[in-house]
């Protein structure tokens, strides 16, 4: 087992270059998995992964009550696995491609009520550095659109007067604005960070220890502070992604402008917001339009 787990190393180095560190700890998840099943089937060389193995794996992992999601994402390292068994020369084709994607559901993202956020995001709190650290990323994610790797990986030196620079999906940069809230909160932030921060560190935000604050952490700040101001619902960092593109969208009907904030390679990828405000509209139309529905109280036609 472990000449298996030595290739999964060194694909797992090599995808660190370009992919963020959520994918690769994901990537490791699924290909120990991988690696047990073809382990437990006798497999003693990665030369030797086959289509009938493959199918057998994702078979087992559906059975076992996988999510098509999550099946879909274990499919997707098992095939950059394969592919670079190929580049390696231990492997004469990607067996992986020849077995067919699961199907997803189609979710549409649900935004929190702009009302509500606005409440949310405007509870006081003890001006304590935690406090300010976590009102900073609370409006910025909000503000910016940002994913959770995003804002975990920012530095001090991305963060400019009126917008910050990222580093997207594909190691793809791009700037975004950041609003009048979110800059009074990382002003506020920025001012105590020094109480909390190492003296080399160059994250923006950090942890009690004074290192850059992981994913985990972030979404257990997010978590705990929902429940701690009353939103009645729970909150991670792409509800409020989700939430700045609905919102705005609502607002600008700029899908062109709201891909580009967003950092989406492809526009359909946005498009999804569109079926959403599609059933806010919708929504307000059945509610308020006179002969969208027929009164209650409207003689039947046959009387």
């Amino acid at each position: 087992m472990s000449a298996l787990l030595g290739e999964i190393e060194t694909f797992l180095a090599e995808l660190a270059a370009s992919a963020s560190p959520a994918t690769v700890d994901a990537y490791r998840r699924d290909l120990e998995a991988l690696t047990r099943f073809a382990d437990a089937a006798g497999l003693d060389a990665w030369s030797a992964l086959d289509l009938a193995l493959v199918r057998r794996f994702l078979g087992a992992e559906r059975s076992r009550g996988l999510a098509p999601r999550s099946l879909a994402r274990r499919r997707a390292a098992l095939s950059r696995f394969a592919d670079h068994l190929v580049r390696r020369g231990l492997q004469a084709h990607n067996p992986v491609s020849l077995t067919q994607a699961p199907r997803q559901p189609r979710h549409l993202p649900r935004p929190v009520d702009v009302d509500l956020l606005g409440r949310f995001l405007d509870t006081p709190h003890d001006d304590s550095p935690l406090a300010c650290r976590d009102q900073a990323m609370l409006e910025l994610l909000y503000s910016s659109g940002l994913r959770l790797a995003e804002l975990a990986a920012l530095d001090i030196d991305q963060l400019q007067a009126q917008r910050v620079r990222v580093i997207g999906k594909g190691s793809k940069p791009r700037q975004v604005p950041v609003g009048k809230r979110a800059r009074q909160a990382l002003e506020a932030w920025l001012a105590v960070r020094g109480q909390l921060a190492a003296s080399d560190e160059a994250a923006l935000f950090v942890g009690q220890r004074g290192r850059r604050l992981g994913h985990r952490a972030i979404q257990l700040r997010l978590a705990a502070l929902a429940r701690e101001r009353g939103l009645p619902e729970h909150l991670h960092p792409h509800r409020l992604r989700h939430s700045f593109a609905s919102h705005l969208l609502e607002s600008s009907q700029d899908l062109r402008a709201v891909q580009e904030l967003l950092g989406h390679a492809n526009l359909s990828t946005t498009q999804v917001y569109t079926r959403l405000d599609w059933q806010h509209l919708a929504t307000s139309y059945d509610a308020a339009h006179p002969r969208a529905k027929r009164r209650r109280d409207t003689p039947d036609s046959s009387s």
